[in-house]
């Protein structure tokens, strides 16, 4: 039997053809070997790509606008600018007994902007005053430009009453001011600067200036010989 078997399959054989074994793939991952390879598996993986693309973009740009504001900056070596209160006018400064500050200050600032390649935008100065940690009253110096190592001089004027609540500390400051008729007053400026290099211009800061004062009230300014003095100021960005 197992020669005779064997002898069959050497034999010529007449029947159907016989298919190819197929062969078997083995897959790793979805789709296949490509990320479109099906609808439905690409949607997530292309949009993977699509934020991968993105990312590198912005960091490629924010290293770009680094470089540049480094360029810049090395070129025209920015300073900072100078504020000074050159004079200060008191004429009233009462506080009653309900607590109502009646108050008339002058102020008189002067701005210096030192670079000789930069201009300077003054989009908005509001000017605060304050009494302690009180704020008594404001006022605003119209917008201007400041072209390159120049000195503008600007003015405003703080006049009202409001409410003026002061603690043991402030009060006793008060009644000290009012014996010897010099007070002490913090001028507070808050700007929206904006920059010029050449044709471009930079975008907005908001630096805080903080002027520490002793302005002689109007009437003990001849009495006491105490006279205002030039007050520069500090500035933060």
């Amino acid at each position: 039997m197992g020669d005779r078997h064997h002898q069959d399959l050497n034999g010529a054989y007449y029947g159907p053809s016989i298919p190819p074994p197929r062969k078997v793939s083995h897959s790793h991952g979805r789709g296949g070997g490509g990320c479109c390879g099906c609808i439905g598996d690409c949607l997530g993986c292309c949009g993977c790509c699509i934020l991968s693309v993105i990312f590198n973009i912005l960091i490629t740009i924010a290293i770009l606008l680094g470089i540049a504001a480094l360029i810049i900056w090395l070129i025209f070596r920015p300073n900072a600018i100078k504020f000074h209160v050159a004079d200060a006018k008191l004429t009233q400064f009462t506080l009653g007994a309900d607590n109502n500050l009646r108050y008339n200050l002058d102020l008189n600032f002067t701005i210096r902007n030192p670079n000789r390649r930069i201009g300077v935008y003054y989009d908005q100065i509001e000017v605060r005053g304050y009494y302690g940690d009180q704020r008594f009253g404001n006022g605003n110096v119209a917008p201007f430009y400041q072209g390159h190592k120049n000195t503008t001089e600007v003015g405003s004027k703080l006049e009202g009453q409001g409410l003026v609540v002061l603690n043991g500390g402030d009060r006793k400051d008060l009644d000290e001011d009012l014996k010897s008729g010099i007070y002490r007053i913090d001028a507070k400026l808050r700007l929206r600067v904006r920059f010029k290099f050449g044709l471009i211009k930079s975008w907005r800061f908001k630096p805080k200036v903080r002027c520490d004062l002793k302005v002689p009230l109007g009437s003990s300014n001849v009495t006491s010989g105490f006279q205002f003095q030039r007050t520069k100021c500090d500035i933060d960005f």
